[in-house]
């Protein structure tokens, strides 16, 4: 689909990033880019194996002195784009902080979150989707040329209604994707530094999550000339289960496609200890009640961040999370095994929904982050840095490639 960029106003991007996104605009050319064959048709130094950080929508904490802090080279964020409503201040922050970061040489992933979960799927020539679409050129027009990586859907199978999964949630989003395919083509000339990608499975390893949906996302993605490969978000109790992902994408990308892997971890595992009793040595050291349970732990720890040490030694003590702090190393070099990972991010910071109304049953994501910046206090008090999770931190920079340091080159892509 083409639209009118008569119609397309910048206004939203007028604020607190106002000038760093106006300045981020891109020269205009001809062509429609709508083609559609079996060759992703990229050329140059595409991204290899290389490893970032991710914010997901609240880039807080992940400033260049975290990013150095661990050497990441790579930052990705999203931006959730609804018809309705104009975006907030995350929104706004978010893409700042891509840009910032791109302008001194990080590699940047963005990707557009188009969440239906609450309503059906507009029909793709409707008047809704083309307010949608407006709502993404202005995103486009932000970003493309700029952020090395775009991709289109989040998570769509999860931020949409089951009934809607084989049918109009791909009607919709191959439409956007063929929508920013074309918009790329126009106003990038004959290459563009943005990649794009299509967005992120969810539950492979459970059978109902790989029908026809699922199918139907990879055909699209594989014969679709311009789309480069897909992403995965292996959210798992076990090394093994995410090997599932795998084994159900690599036989089904194209010639040259590659995946991303811009969400993983443990949580599922650390979710199915919160009702545990806190180590009887931990409770011991820091005289604590021995019946405490490690939700109530990380609880006290958000109400009153502890120290650094106190904050690693929960974590060090406790059995199911010691037994797997080398889970980032690990399934780092599983993916890159495969000689077809693009980029994988983890987590930088806590973000604040992270610790909003913590308890027994919400899931702990804050154990996944590289810095503990709501639950511990640096073990120095004038540190420019984050307390650290245990483990994660150093093998995060360790996995660390000189190809992937700032300044990132990706070379182009033909539109």
């Amino acid at each position: 689909m083409t639209r009118n960029e008569g119609g397309v106003t910048r206004r939203w991007l007028v604020g607190a990033s106002g000038a760093a996104l106006l300045a981020a605009g891109c020269s205009r050319t001809g062509g429609d880019g709508s083609g559609e064959k079996k060759d992703g048709g990229a050329s140059g130094a595409a991204p290899d194996g290389a490893l970032g950080g991710n914010f997901n929508e609240d880039p807080t904490g992940c400033g260049l002195t975290e990013l150095e802090g661990v050497g990441a080279g790579w930052l990705r964020g999203f931006v959730a784009l609804r018809a309705a409503e104009d975006p907030g201040a995350l929104q706004h922050r978010a893409l700042a902080t891509l840009l910032k970061v791109s302008q001194h040489g990080f590699g940047t992933v963005l990707t557009l979150k188009l969440p239906h979960n609450d309503r059906a799927f507009p029909a793709p020539d409707s008047p809704e989707t083309e307010k949608v679409l407006a709502r993404v050129d202005k995103v486009l027009d932000a970003v493309m040329g700029k952020v090395n990586i775009l991709v289109v859907g989040n998570e769509p199978f999860i931020e949409s209604r089951k009934k809607d999964w084989n049918g109009p949630l791909g009607d919709f989003y191959e439409a956007v994707a063929r929508h920013v395919l074309a918009y790329r083509s126009r106003h990038s000339g004959s290459t563009s530094r943005t990649r794009v990608y299509m967005g992120a499975l969810n539950h492979l390893d459970q059978p109902e999550w790989r029908g026809r949906g699922a199918e139907r996302w990879m055909d699209f993605a594989r014969r679709t000339d311009g789309i480069e490969g897909v992403d995965i978000h292996p959210h798992v109790q076990s090394i093994e289960q995410a090997g599932k992902y795998l084994d159900f994408v690599l036989p089904r990308l194209g010639h040259g496609q590659k995946f991303l892997v811009t969400e993983f971890s443990l949580v599922q595992l650390w979710q199915q200890h919160m009702t545990d009793p806190i180590p009887h040595r931990f409770a011991e050291r820091y005289r604590m009640d021995a019946d405490t349970r490690v939700w109530q732990a990380i609880r006290q720890a958000i109400d009153h961040p502890w120290p650094q040490q106190q904050w690693q030694d929960l974590l060090a003590m406790s059995p199911w999370y010691a037994s797997h702090r080398h889970y980032l190393r690990d399934q780092v070099d599983r993916f890159r095994a495969t000689d077809r990972l693009a980029v994988a991010t983890y987590g930088v910071a806590q973000g604040a929904a992270m610790t909003k109304d913590f308890g027994p049953h919400k899931q702990p994501w804050l154990l996944n982050s590289l810095y503990a910046n709501r639950t511990a206090r640096p073990a120095e008090a004038s540190s420019a840095t984050p307390a650290r999770n245990p483990g994660w931190a150093g093998d995060f920079r360790s996995l660390q490639r000189e190809q992937d340091r700032p300044t990132v080159d990706t070379g182009t892509v033909r539109t």
